[in-house]
């Protein structure tokens, strides 16, 4: 014989929450009634799962696998199918893929805010203003842009390039008198018939070229003489995460976080096409270093600069300059050059 508790016995009296609050959780969690509510469920379920995959690898502080890593490169976009599933939940009267939906857009907006690895606003730097320096980055797509990076330079007038994809016909342009006169310092890498790998430091300022962090593509350095000032500058062109080549990827990343982590107390800038963003767990670690995103210093963390063609209403912002503590950011734009699927970034910089 089953002997009734005390605590069973006020469950099943009339009135008691607990009855009521099974039933509304069981009704909660029931899955949609009818054929075709069943079907607007699955259809909301399917892009809601792929957006919680991907924030769920953003909250965890991981890259992941393929696709993950190419789709955190759009991560304020996941709003776009997270409200979809909400409105099939809605449609299928499912209360639990609605409020799966909500949740994951209103994640999605909490990951979309800048990124800032103090946790606060930065550290301003000390001392007066030495210099005010003009810095320019332009990923040239196999050297397509090269007419045009030749115009920016002459409207511009920035004091540092950092170019991505010189191929040789772009090794050639820099080379022209004018060029030389405007820019007497550089290192220039151009390898023939691979577009892809070359890379130049052009500079206003006296420079002493240094071995650069290993890469697939080259990456220069160089110490660049600023008002009695020896400032390092660093290309960045790691390869892009695509699918079988993301421990490629990761580790590129990885040597260009090592050498911020690794820098004196001497003024650094890293500058180039970084093939990621600020959702990006490999990026978030460099940026840890105390390297400082200087587009997002100034307001202009979410600009896309690729792809040009659907920037600026949709895309990502992959190209960066990266400055140390002694580097302050005034102001950041993004120039819109022919012939690369990559905007240009100019930024000035006071040196203090």
């Amino acid at each position: 014989m089953r002997t009734t508790t005390v605590a069973e016995g006020r469950a099943a009296e009339p009135g008691h929450p607990a009855p009521r609050l099974i039933r509304l959780a069981r009704r909660f969690a029931r899955p949609p009634r009818g054929r075709a509510r069943r079907l607007a469920a699955c259809c909301a379920a399917l892009p809601l799962a792929v957006v919680s995959a991907v924030l769920g690898c953003r909250a965890a502080d991981t890259d992941g696998i393929t696709p993950i890593p190419q789709l955190l490169a759009f991560l304020p976009w996941l709003l776009v199918p997270a409200l979809l599933g909400l409105v099939l939940a809605v449609a299928a009267r499912w209360p639990l893929g609605c409020v799966w939906a909500l949740v994951a857009a209103a994640v999605t907006g909490w990951f979309s805010q800048p990124y800032d690895a103090a946790g606060g606003p930065a550290a301003e730097p000390s001392g007066p203003v030495v210099a005010r320096v003009r810095v320019l980055t332009a990923n040239l797509e196999f050297g397509g842009a090269t007419k045009g990076l030749l115009g920016a330079l002459r409207r511009e007038e920035p004091d540092l390039v950092s170019v991505q994809e010189c191929d040789t016909r772009c090794g050639t342009a820099l080379d022209a008198a004018a060029v030389r006169e405007a820019y007497p310092y550089r290192k220039v890498i151009a390898v023939p018939g691979d577009a892809a790998h070359g890379s130049a430091i052009l500079s206003k300022y006296p420079l002493t070229a240094e071995p650069g962090v290993p890469g697939k593509l080259a990456m220069p350095r160089a110490v660049v003489r600023i008002a009695d000032r020896r400032v390092h500058v660093q290309v960045a062109h790691p390869m892009p995460p695509l699918p079988g080549e993301l421990d490629v990827w990761r580790a590129e990343l990885g040597r260009l976080r090592a050498y911020a982590a690794g820098r004196g107390p001497e003024p650094t800038l890293i500058a180039g096409d970084f093939n990621a963003t600020q959702d990006h767990a490999a990026f978030r670690s460099l940026l840890d270093t105390g390297m400082r995103d200087s587009a997002a210093a100034v307001g202009r963390s979410r600009t896309p600069s690729w792809p040009s063609r659907t920037a600026p209403a949709l895309g990502a912002q992959i190209d960066h300059v990266l400055v140390s503590e002694a580097l302050r950011p005034r102001a950041a734009r993004f120039l819109d050059l022919p012939d690369t699927d990559h905007r240009a970034l100019l930024v000035d910089l006071d040196l203090r």
